[in-house]
């Protein structure tokens, strides 16, 4: 495939995260979807993950059906330079029950959560200063081999981001899926051999969305406002540690 980031360390999943560029109305105009990409289409494709990078960030959402009735979405914003990024994530339910909340900030490595409930009455009985978020290491895998989606969904955000370019020739295989308005833009969208979609803002040539399924799940991450971010993570004395404090995280189910 064509990416040189490492995959998702995630064996049930195997991710690879190919993300590709379209072209413009001129070309797009006499396509007809499942047409292969044309070479000037697999050298755009070749340079999206590259070009996220230069632009610095984006803003992004994330949403995933996981359950039926039941919706995780993410929505924030990414520094692709440094591989740090913010959100809210939200999970509703179609059956009444209140929506859960959480902000969070993350690395390649780490994810902190605040807002979480309980959290402070654990840190007084544990005799704790108070904090207003837990930190703890991404989890790759579970005992049934496969990672949390909330941690799935951290890991994969970055990623949509590359310091070098790719083979264009690592395209081929590809199809052209149509154009489409994503946020106001107008997108050419792509499809690999295994079905995850690809869409591409005609004009920048900019990622505008990326959709996959992870195991059983759809995913959709949505990047609008490409520019330069810069994201301040928790200060230490504002953070609990779970790694050093695992009762907190038993007491919590973190």
């Amino acid at each position: 495939m064509p990416l040189r980031r490492p995959p998702l360390l995630v064996p049930a999943l195997l991710v690879v995260l190919a993300l590709l560029a379209g072209c413009g109305d001129d070309e797009t105009a006499q396509r007809v979807p499942g047409d292969p990409v044309s070479s000037a289409e697999a050298e755009v494709l070749g340079q999206v993950l590259y070009a996220d990078r230069e632009e610095g960030g984006a803003d992004f959402e994330v949403t995933a059906p996981y359950a039926e009735g039941s919706v995780l979405t993410l929505t924030g914003e990414i520094d692709f330079t440094e591989g740090t990024g913010r959100a809210q994530a939200a999970t509703s339910y179609a059956d009444g029950r209140p929506e859960d909340t959480r902000t969070l900030f993350f690395t390649g490595e780490d994810l902190w959560q605040g807002d979480v409930p309980g959290l402070a009455e654990e840190l007084e009985e544990a005799g704790l200063p108070p904090a207003t978020y837990v930190r703890r290491p991404i989890a790759t895998t579970q005992a049934g081999g496969t990672a949390s989606l909330l941690d799935v969904l951290v890991q994969m955000v970055p990623r949509l981001a590359s310091t070098t370019a790719d083979d264009p020739q690592s395209f081929a295989g590809y199809t052209w899926a149509g154009s489409r308005s994503i946020n106001g833009e107008l997108a050419s969208v792509f499809q690999n051999p295994t079905g995850t979609t690809i869409a591409v803002a005609a004009d920048s040539e900019l990622l505008v969305q990326y959709a996959t399924t992870l195991q059983g799940v759809p995913v959709t991450i949505t990047l609008a406002d490409h520019g330069e971010r810069e994201i301040t993570l928790p200060a230490e004395g504002d953070t609990v540690s779970l790694t050093e404090h695992p009762e907190i995280a038993a007491a919590l189910g973190l």
